[in-house]
């Protein structure tokens, strides 16, 4: 191929240069220009290299559905990598570069790959790299097949999602889509229409055509149609807005670029948008892409689909090549050639498949061009670009080669029908144009023009107007495409005959995967690669389709195709993320004591959605070195910590009580005003879920703990519980997390501090002991206090209205000076709950963790009444006697503290296989000087005492199964 830029012609404004770098050299093109049409336009004819035997590659499609044309777009924090050319719009000083080619297009060493081709074909990963081990050969492997580089710097550009509701959603704007939206905006009750394109300007495959439509010339017919369309007031257009899923319940995902086609210095505000769409009815107005067709060499520059070299002529003012020869077996590659012949470019034959060519061949004759019928490509001439074709009759014997610089090609057309697939339509196939159509929608959708396989313009925006109306619409008889050239299994030529140019697919890699017998077009797809790249087959998967189907003597529709799943085309993961990057992809909630956590030396971690302090390290302090001044600090004498995260969520009624008796493992209803309870909530399954402490703050008031990241989803358990199984009851369910900040103060000199801060409270050993609640005035606000401990310690929970949080916290902190107050974080309380042997829900539990597990067995055995999970604990499973029970290990070799996850074994394992459990939770005690942990293991409880031996990761260590209450076993510091 030998591009050249027409002397006239085209949509490119002429009078608007625009400077650009391709591959480190500079060149021109014109405003309105893709970077595909300049480089053409500028004679450049290797764009890339294949994808694994790093063949040179030109481009062959000018739309999305382009597979070799991958480039990599700018530089630093703005590069974009494996962009289409063909989608990429010509803007001043844009730089771009092939991927996948060093140290160049032109000379790329991994070329050599393409020597060794018969001996890696598809799948040849599959058998080969079994030994040592794949992963000794991935890093080379990717990095030779791999395409662009991802940007390592930030990205600067901002995206946004917006949402709407439409009643009438047009993809596409060739003819029939803009008159599928005139149809639509006309209709009564049609209040919101949207018509979205992915190319930058409207218009489809008119921006290339000479057929007249309505007396009017292509764009002349355009222009007026998007008049109309703007002057209708409910009519919503969006150019550079690609649909590229169609999801359940009318829901389309939409892709706009907004400033992509500035440069980047330029370019201001949201980059890209995602939108979703939800529509009464959709209309697919998507077009259909030509088929190659499959002969040797097929993949040498210079070797194009027919529309394509029409497009690139009639639209940019680019030309191919100044030789072309056509090859083709229907009517649309006659029109490519009349519209390069029209600008100068010499048609050395057109070579059609059909012996008896229709009307069209009698208009290429008129012009002195050569036609061939009955005859088909068998071999493009040339090493790194095209210098002729040989072809041959289909009847055999007869071949004679041409001499060209250009061969362009078209074996029909496959109508787009992803988004209809990807809605869940059914399709059916076409003989006479080998395609595959759309048939049943799912959805309220209808396809219309080329996307239903009407070719012919007049007739597509007759029925497609017929079409929105509800008219009946028969379904046009359509010329039948020609026969295409089959390879014998086994003809070596086949090797060179390319299907999935992206992939490096080949006829041979079909005919090797059907004698291996993967036959199924699934396992085909998955065992040669075909129509996995970037462009997801557009170009190849019904060719392939094709090849197999004539291999196993069994029809297209037999075959079938494999699934069309979203995105249509690739989507920037920035569009995907929208503005949810950063602090905004899971913004943090802050606990009300935030600002003075900060102020104190604070380190901030992430436990789930809240923002909280690991610990308060001091100058020269480690992490650890911290933990353990904090934990001896709240022994010795008091700490404060913001427990505000903890799940609070109020249950009320009068068969609150009754409710709530269902929920808990433990019994409710015996528990009196103002005393608090543990209480373990179980799944369906029997699993335990969540725990905490509840209390009975009123005769028909209960208050409910839960852990910091359940709240929300407890309550919404409450609620489907109330309002699915049990309607009867009389219970409000409501969470008041966020209502409610809380303060723990825990210590030996807790109350104390707690007195000095000013309380009505009786804070008496008597008057308020441990695991009760009590509602008073604190500080002159409003307070709900209960004594509950998980650090083994004296400890009150003081919650205030949120507003206030802020102010406790300071007034305790100033409160507990003369007491040596010392905050703590929650690095330091998992390590006192540790030492307690206290439960934390998640950590010492798994999905298969019973409550009997926990040593909950005697309580469920007690209670009388049904719960949640109760008879889901019977099953034999739960009853297994060799169930992992939750206990602790005490370290015995000396060593510091167990690996979490670290596997429990018999004293006497000699290897890593049979585990009887793990450890869970473990620190190095800053109390008792000592590693300690908690584990689950098998039969724990009965084997109190034993040795074992804990393996991680190729290390032993010895361990003994212990009672988890380290600390404090009796409790009595928790009474203060």
């Amino acid at each position: 191929m030998s591009g050249w830029r027409s002397q006239g012609g085209g949509a490119v404004d002429r009078g608007q240069p625009v400077s650009f770098r391709w591959a480190g050299k500079s060149y021109q093109g014109y405003a309105g220009d893709t970077l595909a049409s300049a480089l053409i336009a500028n004679g450049v004819s290797i764009i890339g290299r294949s994808f694994k035997y790093h063949r040179p590659r030109g481009l062959i499609a000018a739309g999305l559905e382009e597979p070799n044309g991958i480039v990599q777009l700018e530089e630093g924090a703005v590069t974009v990598p494996n962009v289409k050319a063909t989608q990429i719009e010509l803007y001043e000083g844009l730089s771009a570069a092939p991927v996948n080619a060093k140290p160049s297009v032109e000379f790329d060493l991994m070329a050599v790959n393409s020597l060794f081709k018969r001996f890696i074909p598809a799948a040849f990963y599959y058998k080969t790299f079994f030994w040592p081990g794949w992963h000794l050969f991935e890093p080379s492997i990717r990095k030779a097949a791999g395409l662009g580089v991802a940007p390592t710097e930030r990205d600067p550009d901002t995206y946004e999602h917006r949402f709407a509701h439409v009643d009438t959603l047009i993809v596409g704007s060739g003819a029939a889509g803009l008159a599928a939206a005139e149809a639509a905006a006309a209709l009564p009750g049609n209040e919101r229409v949207m018509l979205v394109e992915a190319d930058f300007e409207f218009g489809g495959g008119l921006l290339s055509s000479t057929e007249t439509i309505d007396g009017l010339a292509p764009l002349a017919w355009r222009d007026a149609a998007l008049a109309r369309l703007r002057a209708a007031p409910n009519m919503l257009m969006l150019d550079r807005t690609m649909a590229f899923g169609y999801y359940d319940h009318g829901l389309v995902a939409l892709y706009e670029r907004i400033s992509d086609h500035l440069p980047p210095a330029q370019r201001s505000g949201p980059r890209q948008r995602l939108w979703k769409v939800r529509c009464k009815r959709v209309i697919l107005a998507t077009g259909a892409f030509e088929r190659p067709i499959a002969f040797s060499g097929n993949d040498l520059p210079g070797v194009m689909l027919a529309s394509a070299a029409q497009t690139y002529a009639r639209r940019y003012g680019a030309l191919v090549g100044h030789r072309a020869v056509l090859c083709t077996n229907n009517d649309g590659a006659y029109d490519a050639a009349f519209a390069l012949h029209d600008m100068g470019c010499t048609i050395a034959a057109i070579v059609d498949s059909r012996t008896a060519p229709g009307t069209a061949a009698d208009e290429a004759r008129r012009r002195g061009i050569e036609i061939v019928p009955g005859w088909a490509p068998v071999a493009a001439k040339g090493r790194r670009a095209v210098r002729g074709i040989e072809v041959a009759a289909l009847d055999g014997g007869a071949r004679r080669r041409i001499a060209c610089d250009t061969i362009l090609t078209s074996d029909g057309w496959n109508p787009a029908v992803h988004l209809h697939s990807q809605a869940g339509g059914s399709l059916a196939y076409n003989e006479g144009l080998q395609a595959f159509l759309p048939k049943g929608s799912a959805q309220d959708s209808i396809s219309v023009g080329a996307a239903v396989g009407i070719i012919d313009t007049d007739t597509a925006v007759a029925a497609a107007r017929a079409a929105v109306r509800g008219e009946t619409v028969e379904a046009p008889v359509q010329a039948a495409v020609g026969p295409t050239r089959r390879f014998a299994d086994g003809d070596i030529k086949a090797q060179t005959a390319w299907l999935d140019f992206q992939n490096d697919v080949t006829v041979a890699d079909v005919q090797l995967a059907s004698r291996e017998n993967f036959r199924s077009v699934e396992h085909l797809k998955r065992y040669t690669t075909l129509g996995m790249a970037s462009d997801q087959g557009k170009t190849s998967n019904v060719a392939g389709i094709h090849v197999l189907s004539s291999l196993l003597d069994k029809p297209a529709p037999a075959i079938g195709t494999t699934k069309f799943r979203p995105p249509f085309d690739p989507v920037t993961i920035g569009a995907f993320a929208g503005r949810a990057t950063r602090e905004n992809l899971a913004p943090a909630t802050h606990t009300p004591s935030h600002t003075a956590q900060l102020a104190l030396g604070a380190k901030m971690e992430n436990y789930g959605s809240w923002l909280r302090p690991a610990c308060f390290p001091q100058a020269g302090e480690s992490e650890h070195q911290t933990i353990a001044r904090e934990v001896k600090a709240v022994r010795q004498s008091a700490g404060l910590f913001d427990a505000s995260t903890l799940g609070k969520i109020e249950v009320k009624g009068p068969d609150a009580a009754e409710f709530l008796q269902r929920i808990y493992v433990g019994g409710v209803r015996t528990l009196k005003v103002g005393q608090c309870r543990y209480g373990l909530m179980l799944s369906e399954h029997g699993i335990v879920y969540d725990d905490g402490v509840f209390a009975r703050i009123g005769e028909d008031h209960y208050l409910v703990g839960t852990t910091s990241g359940h709240a929300a989803a407890i309550t919404e358990t409450l609620n489907e519980w109330l309002q699915c199984e049990w309607p009867d009851l009389r219970v409000l369910v409501e969470n008041v997390t966020t209502a409610w900040a809380v303060m723990n103060v825990a210590g030996p000199r807790a109350r104390a501090i707690f007195a000095a801060v000013g309380t009505d409270i009786d804070l008496s050993p008597e008057a308020f002991a441990h695991m009760q609640y009590r509602a008073g005035s604190v500080g002159g606000v409003p307070a709900r206090v209960q004594r509950v401990s998980f650090s083994g310690e004296l400890s009150y929970e003081i919650a205030v209205p949120w507003g206030y949080g802020a102010a406790l916290w300071d007034a305790l902190m100033r409160a507990g000076r003369p007491h040596r107050i010392t905050p703590f974080g929650v690095e330091s309380l998992m390590a006192m709950r540790i030492e307690k042997g206290f439960l934390h829900v998640g950590s010492d539990t798994d999905g298969t963790t019973y409550p009997q597990d926990l040593g909950f067995g005697p309580a469920i055995a007690k209670k009388k009444d049904d719960f949640v999970g109760r008879r889901s604990t019977m099953r034999p499973d739960g009853l297994r006697d060799d169930r992992r029970q939750l206990v602790g290990l005490e370290v015995t070799d000396g060593g510091g503290a167990l690996e979490t996850g670290a596997h429990v074994l018999p004293a006497d394992a000699t290897e890593a296989r049979g585990t009887q459990g793990w450890v869970t939770s473990s620190i190095h005690s800053p109390t008792l000087e000592r590693p300690i942990a908690m584990a689950l293991v098998e039969r724990g409880r009965d084997r109190m005492g034993e040795a074992v031996r804990v393996w991680d990761l190729g290390q032993w260590r010895a361990a003994r199964i212990a009672d988890p209450r380290f600390y404090d076993p009796a409790g009595e510091r928790t009474h203060g």
